[in-house]
């Protein structure tokens, strides 16, 4: 897992590649942490290093984290300065990223994985983040939407309390996965394996909501496995998982 552009320790390295304010003092997220311009290509060059050396020592896959521009469209497009000189669309530099750095790591004979906000599945647009789905999943082997049903609103499909129903959440976001896999298949755009991120921590900030054990995490491998998907990956922050 290699995190691209939520890099403050790359930014602090190379300030001349971190995103900046009008004024030209690097740019911090509510968090303060500082990101790097997805739009500079001389800055793609340093994941994607840490990608082929990745290969290189034997690791057979590389997944690139926060490839993504950060969230709060409005106010980023309103505080932050880009250096865009060719004027790419969000989506159209990330899918140039994920273009350029696939080729480089499938030469070192590792494949590549992207991750994805859920909803990334379902919208038609690129979110505000730079993550659409078609420009995505057409260039990666593998695609991981973050599908924590703790993540959704209140209400969305239907879903009154999305955090207590971990398998209606985790069945429809990646039906709409599934379908816009379809549409490129249609298109002759061969897509990305779809490999969901699924929810093993406890929500407190939300309420209501549960405690996440083993049988929510089994809920949300049987919606997954229904749709035959049987691959996915399991998140924790404190990486602590349970037993049984």
């Amino acid at each position: 897992r290699i995190v691209t552009f939520k890099n403050p320790q790359l930014a602090r390295a190379r300030p001349a590649w971190a995103m900046k304010k009008e004024d030209g003092k690097i740019w911090t997220d509510k968090k303060g942490s500082a990101w790097i311009d997805p739009y500079r290509q001389e800055a793609w060059q340093y994941p994607i290093a840490l990608a082929k050396e990745a290969a290189r020592i034997g690791f057979d896959e590389v997944q690139f984290d926060y490839v993504r521009f950060p969230e709060n469209p409005e106010t980023v497009e309103r505080e932050v300065k880009f250096h865009n000189p060719n004027r790419w669309r969000r989506e159209e530099a990330i899918r140039r990223f994920l273009h350029e750095a696939v080729r480089k790591v499938h030469a070192e004979g590792a494949i590549v994985s992207a991750d994805v906000f859920g909803l990334v599945g379902s919208a038609r647009d690129d979110m505000g983040i730079g993550q659409s789905w078609p420009a995505i999943a057409s260039e990666v082997d593998v695609i991981s939407p973050m599908v924590y049903p703790s993540h959704y609103s209140p209400g969305i499909w239907g879903i009154r309390q999305p955090d207590l129903k971990p398998g209606a959440v985790v069945a429809r976001a990646l039906r709409d996965a599934i379908d816009r896999n379809r549409s490129l298949r249609k298109a002759g755009r061969p897509p990305a394996q779809v490999r969901p991120w699924l929810q093993s921590f406890t929500a407190t900030w939300v309420h209501p909501h549960q405690r996440y054990g083993p049988e929510q995490i089994r809920e949300q491998v049987r919606a997954a496995s229904r749709l035959g998907i049987t691959s996915y990956l399991l998140w924790n922050p404190s990486n602590k998982y349970p037993v049984g």
